[in-house]
């Protein structure tokens, strides 16, 4: 948006303010040349630095205000002077919204920069293809798998990162894809070979995820080179075969020297004992690394959906909002405003989830034990979340005011945050959200029931897994990892954490702390 060369736009913006002044000094008592004011400022929209919006905006007010008492000018009475306060307040808020945009402009290129930044940098190789399989999208890492340089792989089909004895399946296969779509992994229960630019041929693991609009459908491949994986399990079974020789080779020991059973079993059970010992290293190396596979396939599936919508929409109201400039259409504007902000807090939201996981993973979260009154930090967390609430929702409270724990007040917050927030948004609007306390045998419990859409039996069990979202939520914005950062937080406070649904019946959340009797004035 931003011209690298602000002269022509300053030099342009200069000239409209110098003939609006001088057409405004021969008719003074005409204020519709204040608009070339306007339209001065708005040229500034271009420039990234709102200095001179600021100047263009002030020099406009002067002229308009002291165009009133020019020497040819009637005398004023009461309409010229409402019609030139007018113009001096379309002038103020001019300026005014032309700096918001701008501030509005540089946040979004932030953002922009920040998602390239998660394309660019990826450890995996990330593919793009659309409805027809051409390639319309790489990151550096498939570059740098598959040998090509970018131009050379824009534009062309899928098949050619494919062995050509595997096309004629695989463009069967696609097909079948694209007509019943869907995230998952590729290749399970058999191997899969890529093609480099050189012809030669590495092993494959392929991760799918799919979205539509209104150009059509697309498809996103992550794409990770396991070929140290397979000479680890090649490694693994050449050991399983060692061991099978030395056994068979320890038998026919044993039958030929019966006198040295005893040293031919000790040495037996030491080369047991360091294969097995080998083979279970190998086997728990493998596993973590497939774990780590899988979580890094699941954080960019989800971060490249859950970050998209929230852009998408800071874009599109943005460009609306620089076509609404009449005054009469500031509903129009502040309705895309909103939209904009709501956008914004959501981005926000993910970031502090992403930071509080990362805390977590790393093991630096602290825990802070002082004196807490339950009742005021419940309020708190309630006013927060009072302007992301849908229309008719309230809470109902069942809190008795004297309870008072000893406890970590920012980890008790993040946590009636999380449960809180995720009961506004899985409920409807003009429901009610039930939050009741109660402290009994040195624990208190805190239990947080909605009517929203409940969470089917099949997945509950997964519900503290990182990144994991049940089925029927998928279309409702989040990353997967509040629950799972509750119940980290539990433990690092000796609390738990229990769950309670039924599908299209509410959920209830009950997290219970250790909270020794306390008298309710501290």
């Amino acid at each position: 948006m931003f011209k690298e060369n602000p002269l022509p736009i300053i030099l342009f913006s200069i000239a409209v303010i110098g003939a609006t002044a001088f057409m405004q000094y021969q008719q003074p008592e005409y204020s519709f040349f204040d608009g070339g004011y306007i339209i001065a400022i708005l040229l500034t929209i271009f420039l990234k630095d709102d200095l001179y919006t600021r100047i263009f905006g002030v020099t406009g007010l002067v002229f308009t205000i002291i165009s009133v008492y020019y020497p040819n000018a009637a005398e004023p009475d009461v309409q010229i002077w409402l019609q030139h306060i007018f113009s001096a307040v379309v002038i103020v808020m001019t300026m005014t919204l032309v700096i918001y945009l701008k501030r509005l402009y540089r946040s979004l290129e932030r953002e922009e920069r920040q998602v390239n930044a998660l394309f660019e940098y990826a450890t995996e190789g990330i593919i793009l293809t659309n409805g027809k399989g051409h390639i319309i999208l790489v990151n550096p890492e498939a570059e740098r798998l598959f040998g090509y340089q970018k131009h050379e792989l824009l534009g062309q089909t899928i098949e050619l990162l494919i062995p050509k004895r595997l096309h004629s399946r695989h463009e069967h296969s696609r097909a079948e894809f694209y007509k019943n779509p869907g995230n998952r992994k590729m290749g399970q229960g058999r191997d899969l070979f890529a093609r480099r630019k050189d012809a030669s041929e590495f092993p494959v693991e392929i991760s799918l995820s799919h979205f539509s609009d209104k150009k059509g459908q697309y498809v996103i491949a992550f794409i990770i080179d396991i070929t140290q994986r397979k000479e680890a399990e090649k490694k693994l079974l050449q050991q399983k075969e060692q061991l099978e020789s030395i056994t068979n080779d320890v038998r026919k020991l044993n039958t030929e020297l019966e006198t040295k059973v005893e040293e031919r079993t000790l040495i037996l059970k030491e080369a047991l004992h360091e294969l097995e010992r080998s083979q279970l290293e190998l086997e728990e190396a493998l596993n973590k690394e497939k774990e780590l596979n899988e979580i890094k396939s699941r954080f960019v599936s989800m971060a490249s959906h859950e970050f998209r919508t929230p852009l998408s929409t800071i874009l599109s109201s943005a460009t609306l909002i620089s076509r609404y400039q009449q005054g009469e259409e500031q509903p129009q504007r502040e309705k895309h405003v909103k939209r904009v902000k709501d956008a914004v807090k959501h981005l926000n939201d993910l970031l502090e989830d992403f930071l509080s996981f990362g805390k977590l993973e790393e093991g630096k979260v602290e825990t802070k034990m002082e004196p807490v009154k339950m009742s005021q930090l419940l309020e708190e967390v309630e006013d927060e979340l009072k302007p992301s609430m849908k229309e008719g929702q309230v809470f109902n409270q069942d809190i008795p005011e004297t309870i008072t724990c000893t406890t970590d007040k920012r980890l008790m917050k993040h946590t009636l945050i999380n449960i809180l927030s995720n009961a506004i948004k899985f409920s409807d609007p003009g429901k009610s959200i039930h939050v009741r306390m109660v402290q009994d045998n040195g624990r208190l419990t805190i239990s947080v029931k909605d009517e929203g859409i409940g969470v089917a039996k099949e997945d509950q069990e997964y519900l503290f897994d990182s990144f994991f979202r049940a089925k029927n939520a998928f279309n409702i914005q989040g990353t997967g990892l509040g629950l799972h950062i509750v119940k980290r937080y539990m433990n690092l406070l000796g609390g738990d954490i229990r769950f309670e649904s039924e599908l299209n019946q509410g959920t209830t959340v009950s997290v219970s702390v250790p909270c020794a009797t306390i008298s309710g004035n501290q």
